[in-house]
């Protein structure tokens, strides 16, 4: 596959400060670099300059989900892919985002604003956050949640199947699992380009709206982290959307919540591991599919079909 992984993503958000708050003080996350409107965030063992951009916006939202490919020929090799399938490519110059060199941009049929990215800037710790551990790239924040590393961004689409053939068949993104709701249709979708679990999914638009954020994830160490920090957003005033629970699909231990913009946000962790070459997708029919959403069956809310809003969404919102 030429894409690697899944690299970063830019959120937009109305409250930059406030969000900069929530997510280094209640998330642990750790401050790269600031910029006008912009601050970069990562997790302690994101090995890159950062996983996370805030972008200070009128409106919350995605500004753009980021794949990392091995080289510009593979970068390449997705452009005319693209190309042949009608999706329009747009190229940046590296330095328009920090830490990392040239992009290609483009919006999937869903309405999906992507970019793919090759060359980039390792994160170099200040010495206040250098880690004894070889393989801590900064030391274990004594603060928050302090999830491991970025970890999946999911969707809203309104045509799940077509989205999903799109991701694997143009992208080579493997779809690893979906379910189906009780009147047949499919709910969802799972994808990623390695052996984790998921790296993306599209789920569901029941309104027809098009395309919209769902959620940005981080991956704890533990459940008990996963439960820590659900005591840490309630005791510091913020409301548990939907968790904690455990997924069917994954076997990920689960919890959803908004950051102060608005912004969907999940610290979860587990989840299976796929090293199968010829991996088919695992169906979750309309009689189980209840119990790949929530094993537990922890009660999904009303909110959990809304999202917020994708740049192609805001000319029309």
């Amino acid at each position: 596959m030429p894409i690697s992984h899944v690299g970063h993503a830019e959120l937009l958000v109305t409250d930059l400060s406030a969000s900069t708050e929530f997510f280094c003080e209640l998330l642990g996350l750790q401050i790269s670099e600031r910029t006008q409107g912009r601050v970069y965030l990562r997790a302690w063992q994101d090995w890159d300059h950062h996983t996370l951009v805030l972008t200070e916006a009128e409106r919350s939202g995605l500004d753009h989900l980021a794949w990392r490919v091995p080289d510009q020929p593979a970068a390449e090799t997705l452009r005319r892919r693209l190309f042949d399938s009608g999706i329009e490519t747009t190229w940046v110059d590296g330095g328009e985002e920090r830490g990392h060199g040239d992009a290609i941009r483009f919006t999937t049929p869903g309405g999906l604003p992507f970019e793919l990215y090759w060359e980039v800037d390792r994160y170099e710790a200040p010495p206040e956050l250098r880690s004894a551990m070889a393989s801590h790239p900064s030391r274990i924040p004594a603060r928050g949640a302090a999830p491991r590393r970025f970890d999946h961004v999911t969707f809203i689409v309104n045509d799940v199947v077509a989205e999903q053939e799109f991701l694997t068949d143009v992208l080579g993104i493997r779809h690893n699992y979906y379910i189906y709701g009780p009147d047949g249709t499919r709910w969802g979708s799972w994808l990623s380009a390695n052996n984790v679990s998921h790296e993306t999914a599209v789920t569901r638009n029941a309104h027809g709206t098009g395309g919209l954020l769902h959620h940005v994830a981080y991956y704890a160490e533990s459940a008990d982290e996963v439960l820590r920090t659900a005591t840490l957003l309630v005791d510091h005033g913020y409301e548990l959307e939907w968790g904690p629970g455990k997924h069917g699909t994954s076997g990920a231990t689960f919890l959803y919540f908004k950051e102060p913009s608005g912004n969907r946000v999940e610290i979860w962790t587990g989840g299976m591991l796929i090293f199968a070459p010829d991996w088919k997708a695992i169906e979750w029919a309309p009689e189980i599919g209840h119990l790949g959403n929530s094993m537990w069956g922890t009660p999904l809310p009303d909110s959990f079909r809304e999202g917020t809003l994708l740049p192609a969404q805001f000319a029309v919102a």
